[in-house]
Formats: structure tokens, C-alpha cells, sequence
């Protein structure tokens, strides 16, 4: 009879910041600039790949996969959340929020693969460069590039699968801009135990493995760099991998920052700190989309002479 009497959710509402009009129209702008910013930015990035014979190797299509997933990223989120400031408590399907939780779930997820995989691939490159040909060939990077998207996925589709198996029976307003898993299963009206340890298991082999995996890769890397006799030889070694090493620090720096701060235990600053984090949360969502095309436009000579040849060709065609 309990049962019968809790009704089923159907929809949810993402609360956004619903709470604070004034910030909602500011934010807006801010994020579309931003979010427009990453389409070109790593859409620029694709072509040059793509498009520049130079730059066929292993790295940059690494590289544009990177970019590529940044951008199925943020279009899983953003365009929502843009919605979500025009729209105060925006309303969204319960298959609508479990299709937005499995794309950015399996993004992250891959991310985190895929700069294992360019750690690696920079560790062959400097430590053994007279077989990286040999190591690094187009039928081993093309399916490493592809376990990275299939693990995640699968990844995605296991924490999902368990999430939507839930009951939700009674509150269905979400305190987010978009579907976060962690803010969706506080309202299931059900022991989320098997949830929240499949998501640590997931955490320590998407996040854990990956950041071991790249720590042991660059102590190799800069080891081999100090022995090299020369400083220009030096610079030139460590400049290969210094684009990767800033995407890197970046990507698991603003992680660490927000799951690591601590939580205020005054009530009366409860309502602050739930702004704070979703701000951060957003913010998070966009900031590695947005600086790595930057990056590595900035901190690679390759990258940049094949944009700048880009951008003539499309400005000044023969």
C-alpha cells in the first residue's frame, strides 16, 4: 500500500540557479562565449590534424581525439545548462537526464584513458625514439585511441544501467544545471550502497590507474631528459611533452580541487557552498575543453605553424 501510494518520477528539475536571477544572465553569457570558444578552439584543432600531412603521427591523433571528446563533452552538458538560465527550474525527461549522465560519465571517463594513453606514447617517444616507429604504429595507437572510448563507455553504461534501476518516488527537483549522477542518486527513495561502491571502483580504475600509470611514465620521461648532455637537447625533449604535462595538471589539478575542498559544517553557510559547488562543477565542465586547444597551440611549433597555414588558406585562398 506504500508503494501504491508514492507517486513515480517521471520528470526531473534542475534547479540551476534559479535561487540567484541576477547571476543567471551574466552566467549565460559567459558560458556561451566560453562554450564557443571550445567549438573552434578544438574544432580548429581537428582539421589541422586531419587536414596537414605533417602532423599524421601518433601524437596529434591523440590529439585530435582529445579535442573531439572535448567538444561531445561540453555538448552534452552546455547546451543544457545555456537552457537552464533561460528556463528558471528547468524541467527534463527521466530518459533525457540518463542519456546527459551516460555522455558526460563516458566522456570523463575516456579523457582520463586517452592522456594515459599520450603519456604513454610520449614516454616511447623520448625514452626509446629509435623504435617508436616500430612501437607506436598505426595498428597499435589506432586501437589504443579506441579502448580508451569503448572503456569509457562501458564505464558509463554500468554506473547508468544501476541508476535508472532505482526507484525515484517523491522529490524530483535536481540542486544542478545538468543531470549529475552524484546529485540524481540522492533522490532515489533506495539504498544506493551498490551504487556509490561501483562508482568508487570506477574512480580508482578511471582516475587512480591513469594518474599512476602517467606519474611512472613522466619519472622515466625526466630521467631520460637529465641525462641528455646538452641543454638545447634538454629543452627540445622536455618541449614534446610539455603541452601534455600542463593538460594533465590541469584536467586532474581542478578535480582534485573539487572533490578535495572542504565541506563547511555551518548550516547557516549551506546555501553558499551548494552555489559554490556547482559553480565549480561548471566551471570544471568547461575550463580543460577550453585551455587545451589554447595549450597546445601556444606550447607546440608544429600545431601552430599547421593553424597558421590553415587560417591563411581559408583568408587568402589562391
Amino acid at each position: 500500500m506504500e508503494e501504491a501510494n508514492q507517486s513515480i518520477v517521471t520528470e526531473f528539475v534542475l534547479l540551476g540557479l534559479s535561487d540567484q536571477p541576477r547571476l543567471e544572465k551574466t552566467f549565460f553569457v559567459l558560458i556561451l562565449l566560453t562554450y564557443l570558444v571550445i567549438l573552434l578552439g578544438n574544432g580548429i584543432l581537428i582539421l589541422v590534424t586531419i587536414l596537414d600531412s605533417h602532423l599524421r603521427t601518433p601524437m596529434y591523433f591523440f590529439l585530435g581525439n582529445l579535442s573531439f571528446l572535448d567538444i561531445c563533452y561540453t555538448t552534452s552538458s552546455i547546451p543544457l545548462v545555456l537552457d537552464g538560465f533561460l528556463t528558471p527550474r528547468k524541467p527534463i525527461s527521466f530518459s533525457g537526464c540518463a542519456v546527459q549522465m551516460f555522455l558526460s560519465f563516458a566522456m570523463g571517463a575516456t579523457e582520463c584513458v586517452l592522456l594515459g594513453m599520450m603519456a604513454f606514447d610520449r614516454y616511447v617517444a623520448i625514452c626509446n625514439p629509435l623504435r617508436y616507429s616500430v612501437i607506436m604504429s598505426k595498428a597499435a595507437y589506432m586501437p589504443m585511441a579506441i579502448s580508451s572510448w569503448v572503456a569509457g563507455g562501458t564505464n558509463s553504461l554500468v554506473q547508468i544501467s544501476l541508476a535508472v534501476q532505482l526507484p525515484f518516488c517523491g522529490d524530483n527537483v535536481i540542486n544542478h544545471f545538468t543531470c549529475e549522477i552524484l546529485a540524481v542518486l540522492k533522490l532515489a527513495c533506495a539504498d544506493i550502497s551498490i551504487n556509490v561502491i561501483s562508482m568508487g571502483v570506477a574512480n580508482v580504475i578511471f582516475l587512480g590507474v591513469p594518474v599512476l600509470f602517467i606519474l611512472v611514465s613522466y619519472i622515466f620521461i625526466l630521467s631520460t631528459i637529465l641525462r641528455i648532455p646538452s641543454a638545447e637537447g634538454r629543452r627540445k625533449a622536455f618541449s614534446t611533452c610539455s603541452a601534455h604535462l600542463t593538460v594533465v595538471v590541469i584536467f586532474y589539478g581542478t578535480i582534485l580541487f573539487m572533490y578535495a575542498k572542504p565541506k563547511s559544517k555551518d548550516p547557516l553557510g549551506a546555501d553558499k557552498q551548494d552555489i559554490s559547488d556547482k559553480l565549480i562543477s561548471l566551471f570544471y565542465g568547461v575550463l580543460t575543453p577550453m585551455l587545451n586547444p589554447i595549450i597546445y597551440s601556444l606550447r607546440n611549433k608544429d600545431v601552430k605553424i599547421a593553424v597558421k597555414k590553415l587560417v591563411s588558406q581559408e583568408c587568402f585562398p589562391p
